[in-house]
């Protein structure tokens, strides 16, 4: 009898595990990429931040030499700012799963201008975490935003967004973490197809 209750414990245990290796397991990034399936050109690039005011931040030059390493990838030369014609312009968004959703979606139109950026929208955005909730329950979104443009009259001729979730407590709510893995997810096999949101591990 006691080896009966010897292997239905270790069963148990055994499926505790396993849900518990699911529980932490890796969300998956969602993609959805716009552009016009036109080939694009290779050439030089800067990466710059929508808002003006946070090219300059530490936590941005993370966020840029992350997209910076997949257009290197991808066959792009990185320049300082202002010294090209294409440009790569990037955002940051983090909060609550919640905050996240209720942003709207890509909304400018492929081949358009961008007009500027975006007000209210930069990469210094805090994690709420609501009122009696403990944080290793709270769930934080991440997402970065990149649209290539030509300098000269911004023209948009690529766009994508790419998302994903983690607990608060993960290493993946980190925005220098979390930027990484969005940057591989938004430029694997570039430039996607248009339209469409895909699921990315």
């Amino acid at each position: 009898m006691k080896a009966v209750f010897l292997r239905l414990a270790v069963a148990a245990s055994a499926l505790a595990l396993t849900a518990c290796a699911t529980t932490e397991r890796e969300a998956p990034s969602q993609v959805a990429r716009f552009h016009l399936g036109q080939p694009i050109a290779r050439g030089q690039i800067a990466v710059e931040a929508f808002d003006p005011a946070d090219q300059n931040g530490l936590e941005f030059r993370a966020y840029a030499d992350a997209v910076a390493r997949q257009l290197t990838r991808l066959g792009w030369t990185v320049v300082p700012n202002g010294q090209s014609e294409q440009v790569a312009m990037i955002d940051v968004e983090q909060g609550s799963r919640e905050a996240l959703a209720r942003r709207s979606p890509i909304s400018i139109g492929i081949g358009g201008s961008t007009g500027g950026y975006r007000s209210g929208v930069g990469v210094g955005v805090g994690v709420d975490v609501p009122v009696g909730r403990s944080r290793s329950r709270e769930i934080v979104g991440t997402e970065l935003e990149v649209r290539i443009k030509r300098r000269s009259n911004g023209e948009v001729f690529w766009e994508g967004r790419a998302s994903t979730e983690a607990r608060a407590d993960a290493p993946l709510a980190q925005r220098t973490v979390a930027v990484e893995k969005l940057a591989d997810a938004l430029f694997r096999d570039f430039p996607g197809e248009s339209g469409r949101t895909i699921s990315v591990p």
